[in-house]
């Protein structure tokens, strides 16, 4: 098993498929699942020419249950830890939902020549909280709401998250896969409890305005209008008009986990926007 041990000693899981010789892709998965949920992804672009690589966040998957660290700065941190071990040069980073603000955190921070692109997919950046400052963001109670779910019976929660809104599976016409929830469940519970109620924090409090603004490298920002985890147009519309280097799509009835859902059509917009 692939891992690397960070200062603060905790192994971060790792898989990594491809020539060392080509260009890397770095995925970074949402909340609270695990690398697992890019295969798609990987063997698609593994296919396409491409270095493929998938880290399973901590206290997540295969990665140590830790108790602390669990923010978006040690996060980046451990990506930082990851891509000096591996030494990746002109890498893409894509980040789906709270992987979003972990690629833009890391993004914005990283060592010159470290990354070529980057790709945000459903992700929660600028700042999923309502405040005075962001009037249109989710109140604290729909994030309570999670922390008590978890802390209650967090296989349950899971199992509703994924057969409900993640998917768009509770919308009228939908046809839910079974293997899809199972495997969004397997994930989530493969994770610790307490890193997984700490991250809900991370991923709805955690500011990347000045991440977003400081991002020099070109980034496709893609988000679907039907997305009931992170809504559109106070996530993807805004990161685009922060960023100095945006695409933004914004798909029309795609829900939060559109790369499962979608992947035929993600998958092709990301390799367009790869080779452009």
């Amino acid at each position: 098993m692939d891992t690397i041990t960070t200062k603060d000693g905790v192994e971060i899981f790792y898989k990594d498929w491809g020539p060392k010789t080509v260009q890397p892709i770095v995925f970074h998965h949402g909340w609270p699942l695990s690398a697992d949920d890019w295969d798609t992804q990987m063997l698609f672009f593994l296919a396409n020419g491409y270095r493929v690589i998938a880290l399973d966040r901590r206290g997540h998957g295969r990665s140590t249950q830790t108790a602390n660290g669990n923010d978006m700065d040690t996060y980046a941190t451990d990506v930082a830890a990851l891509t000096d071990a591996l030494d990746l040069k002109d890498a893409i980073h894509i980040g789906h939902s709270t992987g979003g603000g972990e690629v833009a955190r890391y993004v914005a921070r990283a060592k010159p020549g470290r990354v070529a692109k980057a790709v945000l997919i459903s992700a929660v950046p600028p700042v999923m909280l309502k405040s005075a400052k962001n009037p249109d963001g989710l109140p604290m109670e729909v994030f309570d709401g999670y922390r008590s779910a978890l802390a209650a019976n967090r296989a349950q929660f899971y199992r509703d998250v994924a057969a409900g809104p993640f998917y768009g599976y509770n919308r009228s016409g939908a046809e839910p896969q079974e293997g899809v929830i199972q495997n969004w469940w397997r994930q989530g519970m493969m994770g610790g409890a307490k890193a997984h109620y700490d991250c809900i924090a991370a991923f709805s409090e955690t500011d990347f305005t000045d991440d977003l603004k400081a991002i020099d490298v070109p980034v496709l920002v893609l988000h679907g209008d039907d997305d009931q985890v992170v809504p559109y147009q106070d996530a993807g519309v805004l990161s685009a008009k922060l960023l100095k280097n945006a695409t933004l799509k914004i798909y029309p009835g795609f829900p939060h986990g559109m790369p499962t859902t979608h992947a035929d059509v993600i998958n092709a917009d990301i390799l367009a926007f790869l080779k452009h």
